[in-house]
This record gives structure tokens, sequence and C-alpha cells, in this order.
């Protein structure tokens, strides 16, 4: 889809979703189902995409069956399921350019029982794709105090789409560097080395790009880091590299009672 999109202020928006199919729209945005897949269009200030994305495995329920709590001391919880690989295929328009792309592509889904239990500031978001085929979600939910919520967890996910759920003793998750952002003066981690050990893993994820940061403003409502980083790796003596993605919140500020 190419054009840009107009401001809140231009009009009014028009969104709307149909029953029975997957179709939901915001104006001249649009999600569908296309055959297996989904068909993927959006376009803003000279940046747009078309995209058909195709499932390679079944949905991935985390937690116990799907249900996934969110804090070891309170009802916070969501559903929450993925689709870890999905096969993209489609065009990027760039200020009047075409751009032929293909990758692999992740889709989070989460529905939640309320807002961040009290005391928790953030989470360490995890998506992580391997080139021998198998995926691995991990999220970290920070306390006010420095240390982590039991609750923090995991998934490792195998070649034909079967799941095993990770607790927090089961993998370990350790920053290697900072950055600080020139925007809004958060400091964030910048780099990891995650290891789990009943998995044989021992990963290095490496931000693409430092300045990954989104800002608050229209349609973000908080300042965090959100991005693309490069693994590498192995799996017991066998070298594995990968791709990843990254969401950092509340170091720009404390989310607790924000989402």
């Amino acid at each position: 889809m190419r054009g840009n999109r107009r401001g809140p202020s231009d009009f009014t928006s028009f969104h709307n979703a149909t029953a029975g199919r997957l179709r939901v729209w915001i104006d001249d945005w649009q999600a569908r189902q296309a055959g297996e897949g989904f068909h993927l269009q959006a376009g803003d200030q000279g940046l747009g995409l078309d995209l058909v994305l195709t499932p390679l495995k079944p949905p991935a329920l985390h937690g116990e069956g799907g249900f996934s709590p969110k804090a070891a001391h309170n009802e916070a919880a969501s559903y929450y399921y993925s689709i870890p690989r999905l096969d993209s295929l489609g065009h990027l328009f760039l200020d009047g350019r075409t751009l032929e792309v293909s990758g692999a592509g992740w889709m989070d889904h989460e529905f939640f029982s309320s807002s961040m239990a009290p005391g928790q500031v953030g989470w360490d978001w995890f998506a992580i794709q391997l080139e021998d085929g198998e995926e691995v979600m991990l999220y970290l939910l920070r306390l006010r105090d420095g240390s982590l919520d039991p609750a923090s967890a995991g998934t490792l996910v195998d070649h034909q789409g079967q799941t095993r759920h990770l607790k927090l003793a089961d993998f370990q998750v350790k920053a290697s560097g900072v950055w600080k952002s020139p925007h809004s003066g958060a400091e964030y981690p910048a780099g990891w080395q995650v290891l789990i050990p009943g998995a044989g893993l021992e990963l290095t994820l490496t931000p693409t790009l430092a300045d990954q940061e989104i800002r608050a403003g229209v349609p973000a409502r908080v300042t965090y880091w959100e991005g693309q980083v490069q693994v590498q790796g192995r799996a017991g003596p066998r070298p594995l590299n990968g791709m990843g993605y990254v969401e950092l919140t509340g170091y720009a500020g404390a989310m607790e009672g924000r989402f």
C-alpha cells in the first residue's frame, strides 16, 4: 500500500472489525485473513508495507494451556499465544521506492486480565528464531527493588511446534552493555547473554541498531525500546545463529499501572 496516512487532526478515524473471520482496519491500515495466512497493509508519511504472512508452525501456547501468570503474588495474568515463525513475502514502500522483501515473522497476542501487579516497574521480553528451526520466548518482570518477579518465564518451541514451558530457574539472562538514549535520557541494557542449560543453549544477543527507542506520542503512550537483535551462540557443541526481537519497558519511567 502506498501513500501517506493523515494525522489524527485531519479527519475522524474509521476503524472496525468483522466477525467470524479475521479482518480489522483503522482507516487504510488493515490486517485480514488470506488463505492459511495473513495480509497486512499500512502506510504513513512515505513509508508503507504490503505483506503476506504464512504460518510455518501451529500457534504456540505459553504457560499452562495458554494461561500465563504475570505475577507470583497477584492475579495479574494473560492468555498468551504466538505464531513463532511465519514465511513473510511482499513489499516495503519508502519515499516513492518499492522494495521486494522476504523473511521470517513472529506474531504475538496476549489478552490481559489487569494492569501490572503492584511493585512491578517493567519487563524485558525476548523472541528468538534460531536457524535450526526452533524458537525461544522469554520475559523478565522487573520489580521496583531491582529483583525479578518469580512469575518471569518462557517457552521453547521445537521444530514441529511442540512447546516446553520454562520457569525462571530454567534460564538466565545477563545484560552485557548499556545504551543511553540521547532523546529520553533513559538507560537501557544493550546486548545480552542468554543461557538455557536444560536445552544446552548459550546465546549472545546484539542489537542490530543501538537507537531503536519508541518515544511517547502518537501512537505510543509511553517511551520504550523495541527492536531487532542478531543471535550468535551454540546448542551444546554445535554453533547456532539466528535473529530475534527484544522489548524493554520501564526504563524511561515505571510502567506500574500504565498498561
